[in-house]
């Protein structure tokens, strides 16, 4: 069981209310059984984003194993008179026995991409929808500023150091996706157990203040972590500190580390004070309220890492993706979840009636919000990465089906869940290793432009092919 499931031993009421009511009135109306596709999308990327990245799969499906209704959340929810009797029986039995598929985590994505799809009896599928965005919103906001932030670093290190700026179950899930979208490690140790994410962390400025002096601050440090530790420098004077510290450690010290002040000055003069005393391997780490834009105004700085705190845990700015969980198809006609409904044509709503995928498939009916503010794009869907040697091009999203000549492309949605059960590898720290991997390699394959800082456009297009 995951850390962020193992407090109430369920994740099942994770949820808002309206998700149970739809549940009950559609138990009624005896549409709850009926086959539905429901997606996770983003209509668009935050202002200026050039792309974003994937991230929350694996906590979603260790959430799902979890999604259980035991006899303290029926007996709260019939006491609160939620939901019927009814409502609660099914509940009761409940496990989820669908499918999911999905976009890999740590994959790359832009406006309109299917994220993720849901499809079972409507019954199943909207009593999950709160749980997956809530984690999903979360960690892609999370993963798209970490992605930012290490294309911004050029290859030097990033360490995760945001628990104290946010939620502590929140700051186990953002550790998680800095390190899914580049960052090499957390001060986090929750997330290092759970995930198996390297884990650092020293001292604080407190540490040195609790001392009589520096010096003995220092010393006390270097007697219990070794000389390869990282001293803290800018608690009173750094240039005096940094003297204190190779005297006390010798030019064999680990790293230094500065938290305030003017970071690209202080770390030149750091570094260049350092070597005239000898200390030429002594690494310089540079913290204090960095995001992207502070990186990269650092790249010709003699900075070796970096520690990001606030900005990361918070999505720099876009603390969510803004994703949604639409229903795009229903089961219509007479084949299996039809419920009775007509087959093809027209609908009442102005939908239009998709084709039998297969053998035991129902015959589709896209359904979509129309609403000019809200709308979306109805249907099954398949989507494809376009390459020109190597290089992104272009998001082809079919619906249902892409064109014969775009074949050659990546196929972008892969199996999550298949008939109820969940594909581990996705989870616990063998999937934040794969979705490291997923990661670098979607990101080798943009475009250059996508690594720009400044507004602009989404790296590649969004085209929909529709037929």
């Amino acid at each position: 069981m995951s850390v962020l499931t193992a407090g109430p031993h369920t994740s099942a009421l994770l949820t808002d209310m309206y998700e149970l009511t739809m549940l009950q009135a559609s138990l009624q109306s005896g549409t709850a059984h009926r086959r539905s596709i429901f997606e996770v999308f983003g209509r668009r990327l935050p202002a200026g984003r050039r792309y974003g990245v994937v991230a929350g799969t694996g906590r979603v499906l260790e959430l799902l194993e979890d999604f259980r209704f035991a006899d303290e959340q029926l007996h709260f929810l019939a006491k609160r008179r939620v939901v019927g009797s009814a409502a609660l029986d099914y509940l009761r039995e409940y496990r989820f026995t669908g499918t999911i598929r999905g976009y890999a985590e740590g994959e790359v994505y832009f406006p309109g991409s299917p994220l993720m799809t849901v499809e079972g009896t409507f019954a199943d599928a909207v009593v999950l929808e709160t749980m997956i965005l809530s984690v999903l919103n979360h960690d892609t906001a999370v993963a798209s500023a970490a992605s930012r932030m290490a294309n911004a670093a050029g290859g030097r290190p990033l360490a995760e150091m945001g628990s104290r700026r946010t939620h502590e179950i929140a700051a186990v899930a953002a550790a998680r996706a800095a390190a899914v979208a580049g960052f090499s490690a957390t001060s986090n140790l929750e997330a290092g157990m759970a995930y198996g994410i390297p884990t650092l962390g020293t001292s604080a400025h407190s540490f040195t203040l609790v001392h009589d002096t520096e010096r003995e601050a220092f010393e006390a440090q270097v007697a219990s972590l070794g000389r390869d530790t990282t001293l803290l420098l800018d608690t009173y004077d750094v240039d005096a500190a940094l003297r204190t510290a190779i005297e006390v450690a010798g030019t064999g010290l680990g790293g230094v580390r500065i938290d305030s002040g003017d970071l690209g000055i202080q770390a030149a003069e750091v570094r260049a004070k350092l070597d005239e005393l000898g200390a030429v391997e002594t690494t310089i780490t540079v913290t204090s309220d960095l995001d992207e834009y502070a990186i990269a105004a650092l790249a010709a700085a003699p900075v070796d890492s970096y520690g990001v705190g606030t900005r990361v845990v918070t999505g720099s700015g876009h603390p969510t993706a803004n994703l949604v969980y639409k229903l795009v198809a229903r089961a219509g006609g007479s084949g299996p979840g039809a419920d009775g409904t007509e087959a093809g044509g027209a609908e009442a709503d102005g939908t239009v009636a998709g084709g039998t995928e297969g053998a035991g498939e129902p015959e589709w009916v896209a359904v979509a919000k129309t609403a000019s503010a809200k709308s979306s794009r109805g249907g099954r869907k398949q989507a494809l990465r376009v390459l020109d040697s190597g290089i992104a091009t272009e998001e082809a999203i079919g619906i249902p089906q892409l064109p014969a000549e775009l074949a050659d492309g990546r196929e972008l949605l892969v199996d999550l869940v298949r008939n109820g059960e969940i594909d581990d590898a996705f989870t616990g720290a063998e999937g934040v290793r794969r979705a490291q991997e997923r990661h670098a390699a979607s990101i080798a394959e943009l475009p250059r432009t996508a690594r720009r800082l400044q507004d602009g456009e989404p790296a590649i297009p969004t085209v929909f092919y529709e037929g």
